[in-house]
């Protein structure tokens, strides 16, 4: 897994002369080297931990305008040496050569930086230079260069400029591989066809040869043309130089490919077509195994362009792709995309922000599209150029997570994506969010030992080993400290190739230069130090693969041979002991097999049943881990999965197109292991598949284990990391990016996801009939986040099984059921009665399915009714709100209609005013959409109703005048809501409660016009000014925002029906001079009356500037001035 993280570096480069393709021709890294060919120069940098740049080579203006400009370049694989081809199809053959001059870096000097030389050793013309032709791209081994030509054929010269001529494939031909040379093929080159010795060709015109791609580990040559079809085919085993023995055997594709890159450890073809789209095809079947495109983010061929190029990282795990109008992605096998510079448009997603159209804001990177790609030896770094720019290079920085993979161990308490020189640690103890942190490597170590290079976590999480290119540190995560060698000779002589934890004890497969062996070595975590070695192993050759349980080692080396190592200790293992170590071979398997090589293989121990561990839990995982496991999982380079049965050697398949897995079982010594249970998981393109054993003599016999849980589907931008083994969840990763306003690029940042399992675990022990063990399961988990959702989960996949199996039984003889046995889902409804959560997540999953099922969900879970009233009793409002419509749907309207009154009434006497809006329209709808004769009865209720109950905004106008539709019918439900808001406004009105009021009144829609023009002698009258202004005051509180917005709502409605009490009353509250001016103006009996009042009361002094303002304002108008 590859994720990017931090701000995308720039690496300048010289612009040149002015060349007419503005267009970087070659971009290549090997041996911590960068080469970087434009049309007039070529660079070469460093692509160590600092980009420096070692050499340069610029081409004077006589050669570019005599020879051409470069056109092509290949790069020999020992870097020695450089081949260009140039527009006029010259060819330069250049020698790189290192000097003794260091560079100093900071006043330090880096290792390995040296300044270069590139020097042109020859430069020759193509013989067919008069041709009017194109080439292709340059493919090469050791010895030889082959290059494509327009009219279909290959050509062949070596490294010292001897052209050996031109040769025809017919990939369209039955006889496909029938090879025709030139008649001197050594030095002429290709003649004319027609011509004595010129090509065979079964075609009039062949198709041009736009891009070759050599695959030497696999023998392979894909040659691509102009025509978009693709042709696979063999080459020699001594390489290019025996064309002879290159052979067309196949075409593949869709006749639209544009670029083409193979990934040899999976045998796998990605090709790039016009359509923007990235098919990877199978090399093993020719068969097509997945295609991934931008298309279901929002971005189409006209937005993106074709694809331009794709790049493998260094583990074939996972592939860049360019596109030639904008941006570039990076996918996993699988199809999850780890990475994207393009921004998704219109929706919104945290790892896509909408494009801003302000023109100064920082933009995306390679927003004109890119035009090549390549990744670095070790995957860190993926340099990207722009398509029509030769002014830099851009380089993004990843991190990487390959935890199931190699001879480096794992953890489940801990997830570590590692960068080049830093851990990002995923954090999840002070609280339920999931965070990275940041772990920098130390300077004095990562500054000499560049790049990270293996990285395991202890068995807890606690600590954790990290090995550069020499050596290993150790960090201690609760006191965040690091433990380093102190004798750097020491360090210097360790190259770690693998990393084990063996309890306290952290084991080191180490690379012995002088001798070419390797070897495993034993230290304490507390001292790292020669003098404290515990034992030294030496291993007969290189591990392929590597893994630790308990006290047993795991080492396999090629082609598939298993050794077994027992570690005992003689001693205590603390820093003032010394203990002795004891390494004994118990099992050596040579196994024959022509399958792919192992990727990873984890030992599978013995299980054993949770009641016995939780109730004997002192020894039970001590008894586990004294036993030898005797069976390991195999995971191999193509996706198989695999169970190897250590006894007797034989290999079970289990799966295909796996990516990652882990075991899960006996990883964990804490009670509160929610993952026990399940054997192992697994992960690739179908999602998460949970593995658990069977109840049989031989628990782990293939046909018996069962693979569940559908739900835990594939997640497209979800990459997961590990598990977290206390809260039963699996922790992912997905892309985000922020911006800033002073970086030109974005910031990319991983984020980390939970996405429980513990649903699976526990519907997995009711299909077992294992009630007791569920319970008990739920039960540790009842005080971990999204223990609800869980609930809820479970039942939702349980009940729709359910819907869909008596739905397949409708059309074939179903096997009738046994009297008093339970299914599925009285079992899981029973488990979930046990949480005071049962009353929201059974209404919560009557919500997510259609209302024909839910006589079905309730005859399982309980009568509507009773849920209805247990919600009522305990006051559980808004639940009992949802069983509204159920109760409708399964009782009638009749019922449903008096429960809703019911909870009107509690509703407004606890002030839950939006929810008793909800409960009024649906009593004024009920009536028409619950009618028994009503031909959409069957239709699934509108879901809608608080959160699922809400209407819509056409019933939020629905008021309760007596112009309405539903008032004319009077009904007897539709008076009973009326009697029961009025009576609440009145009670509201009487206690001058008028901020509940208000809230009552914009929840309901209650008519307060009417009612107060009904009620303006009656509760809303006010007996005294002062009395009336008093006591309002207090009661609106008009210190507060909300307050004056509640009052300027009821003086709108009494300046409506000319309320003069209360209009003066919150007139003065909120200090509408020009309201009381209105209304003084024309009667002085009042106004005399209202100043009096207000002068004559001290409580009312603050009011003091108002009346002086009013009388000012009056006098003023009384007695108007003459002009």
């Amino acid at each position: 897994m590859y994720m990017a993280y931090g701000w995308p570096q720039v690496i300048p480069l010289d612009q040149g002369s002015c060349p007419s393709t503005q267009r970087i021709i070659y971009l290549r890294v090997i041996n911590r080297l960068l080469l970087v060919v434009s049309p007039s120069h070529l660079e070469l940098w460093s692509s160590s931990q600092r980009k420096v740049r070692l050499a340069k080579y610029k081409r004077d203006a006589m050669s570019v305008e005599k020879e051409g400009e470069n056109l092509q370049a290949v790069w020999s694989p020992d870097s020695k040496l450089i081949a260009i081809l140039t527009s006029s199809f010259f060819l330069h053959i250049f020698k790189v050569q290192f000097t003794e001059k260091r560079l100093h870096v900071g006043g330090k000097q880096p290792p390995g930086l040296f300044l270069a030389n590139i020097s042109l050793l020859l430069s020759e013309q193509v013989p067919f230079a008069e041709k009017d032709l194109t080439v292709s791209n340059i493919v090469t081994d050791s010895k030889c260069m082959l290059l494509g030509l327009s009219n279909g054929s290959l050509y062949s010269m070596s490294w010292k400029a001897e052209f050996y001529g031109g040769f025809d494939l017919d990939p369209y031909q039955g006889d496909a591989g029938k090879i025709s040379h030139s008649s001197n093929p050594t030095g002429n080159g290709i003649t004319l066809a027609g011509e004595p010795g010129g090509l065979v060709s079964n075609h009039a015109r062949k198709s041009a040869i736009t891009t070759l791609e050599l695959c030497l580990p696999m023998r392979l040559l894909i040659v691509l043309y102009s025509d978009g079809q693709l042709c696979q085919c063999s080459v020699s085993k001594k390489g290019l130089k025996q064309v002879d023995f290159i052979k067309s055997e196949k075409t593949l594709g869709s006749g639209d490919a544009v670029c083409i890159s193979v990934a040899s450890d999976q045998q796998i073809l990605a090709v790039g077509n016009r359509r923007g789209a990235i098919e990877l095809y199978d090399l093993t079947n020719s068969s097509l195994i997945r295609t991934v495109s931008l298309y279901d983010w929002g971005y189409s061929v006209d937005q993106t362009g074709p694809v331009s190029c794709i790049a493998w990282t260094p583990d074939n795990s996972a592939f860049a792709v360019g596109w030639k109008l904008r941006g570039l992605a990076v996918w996993s096998v699988s199809g999850c995309r780890l990475m994207s510079t393009v921004r998704q448009i219109g929706l919104s997603s945290v790892s896509s922000p909408v494009v801003k159209s302000n023109p100064e804001c920082k933009y995306e990177p390679l927003m004109g599209g890119t035009s090549k790609l390549q990744w670095d030896e070790y995957g860190y770094r993926l340099y990207a150029t722009e398509e029509g720019s030769l002014e830099r290079i851009i380089a993004f920085s990843f991190g990487k997570c390959c935890l199931s993979r190699g001879v480096s161990g794992m953890t489940y308490v801990r997830q570590v994506i590692y960068g080049d020189d830093r851990l990002l640690v995923v954090q999840s103890e002070d609280t339920d969010e999931l965070k990275i942190l940041h772990l920098n490597l130390p300077v004095s170590y990562i500054s000499q030992n560049w790049p990270v290079q293996h990285v395991a976590a202890s068995k807890d999480g606690m600590y954790l080993a990290v090995a550069g290119l020499h050596g290993l540190i150790l960090y201690d995560i609760r006191l965040k400290k690091w433990r380093v060698f102190g004798d750097i000779s020491q360090e210097q002589k360790i190259q770690c190739k693998g990393l084990l934890w063996l309890g306290k004890i952290v084991v080191v497969c180490n690379y012995i230069d002088s001798s070419d062996t390797y070897e495993l070595l034993f230290y304490p975590r507390y001292h790292l130090d020669q003098s404290s070695l515990l034992c030294r192993k030496p291993l007969l050759a290189k591990p392929m693969v590597m893994d630790v349980y308990g006290d047993y080692i795991l080492v396999t080396y090629r082609p598939f041979d298993v050794h077994i190592f027992h570690v005992r200790i003689f001693g205590e293992l603390t820093p003032s002991n010394t203990p002795d170590l004891e390494l004994s071979t118990v099992r050596e398997l040579s196994i024959m097999t022509a399958k792919s090589h192992p990727a990873a293989m984890r030992f599978i121990p013995d299980q054993i049943p949770r009641e016995s561990a939780l109730n004997n839990h002192v020894s039970s995982t001590s008894h586990v881990e004294a036993r030898e496991p005797a069976r390991c999982l195999i995971l191999r380079a193509n996706g198989e999965l695999s169970l190897l049965d250590l006894d007797d050697g034989r290999e079970r398949e289990l799966t295909d197109s796996v990516e990652l897995f882990w075991v899960t079982c006996g990883q964990s010594e804490e009670k509160t292991n929610l993952i026990e249970e399940v054997s192992w998981l697994d992960y690739g393109h179908r999602g998460m598949q949970v593995w658990y054993p069977s109840s049989g003599a031989d628990p782990f016999k293939q046909e018996d284990f069962l693979q569940l849980d559908p739900e835990l589907e594939f997640d497209r931008e979800v990459y997961p990391l590990g598990l977290l083994p206390n809260v039963g969840v699996v922790v992912g990763v997905s892309q985000r990016m922020s911006f800033s306003a002073c970086t030109e690029f974005p910031c990319f940042e991983p984020s980390p996801q939970a996405q429980t399992i513990l649903h699976c675990l526990l519907r997995h022990l009711l299909q077992r009939n294992k009630s007791e063990e569920a319970l008990r399961l739920a039960h540790l988990s009842a005080e971990k986040p999204h223990f609800s959702h869980c609930l809820e989960w479970l039942l939702f996949t349980v009940f729709d099984a359910e819907i869909s199996r008596k739905h397949l039984n409708k059309n074939q003889l179903s096997v009738p059921r046994h009297v008093g046995s339970h299914s599925l889902l009285d079992k899981t409804c029973d488990l979930i009665r046990n949480f005071p959560e049962y009353l929201d997540v059974v209404v919560s999953v009557a919500r997510k399915t259609d209302g024909r099922h839910w006589a079905d969900l309730f005859t399982a879970a309980g009568r509507s009714t009773e849920l209805f009233e247990e919600c009522f009793q305990r006051r559980w409002y808004r639940t009992a709100a949802c069983y509204i419509l159920v109760i409708a749907k399964l009782e009638g309207p009749a019922v449903s209609q008096y429960c809703a009154l019911r909870l009107l009434q509690a509703t407004l006497d606890e002030s839950l005013y939006e929810l008793a809006g909800e409960l009024v329209r649906f009593l004024l709808r009920s009536g028409k959409d619950y009618e028994p004769t009503s031909p959409d009865s069957d239709k699934p209720s509108s879901p809608r109703f608080l959160g699922y109950f809400l209407f819509r905004s056409s019933y939020k106008k629905s008021s309760l005048d007596k112009s309405s539709t539903s008032y004319k019918e009077q009904n007897a439900h539709i008076a009973s809501v009326k009697n029961i808001l009025e009576s609440h406004a009145s009670y509201l009105m009487s206690g001058k409660e008028l901020s509940k009021l208000v809230a009552f009144v914009k929840g309901t829609q209650f008519d307060l016009v009417e009612y107060l023009q009904r009620e303006r002698y009656g509760s809303a009258r006010l007996e005294n000014f002062a009395s009336g202004l008093e006591l309002i005051g207090q009661k609106l509180q008009m210190g507060t925002l909300q307050s004056r917005l509640d009052a300027e709502f009821l003086l709108a409605h009494m300046c409506s029906v000319k309320f003069k009490e209360w209009i003066v009353v919150l007139a003065t509250l909120l200090r509408r001079s020009e309201v009381l001016f209105d209304l003084f103006e024309h009667d002085a009996r009042l106004w005399k009356a209202y100043s009096i009042t207000l002068q004559s009361h001290p409580t009312f002094a603050e009011y003091n500037d108002l009346v002086q303002a009013l009388e000012e304002r009056l006098s003023s108008s009384s007695n108007p001035e003459r002009i």
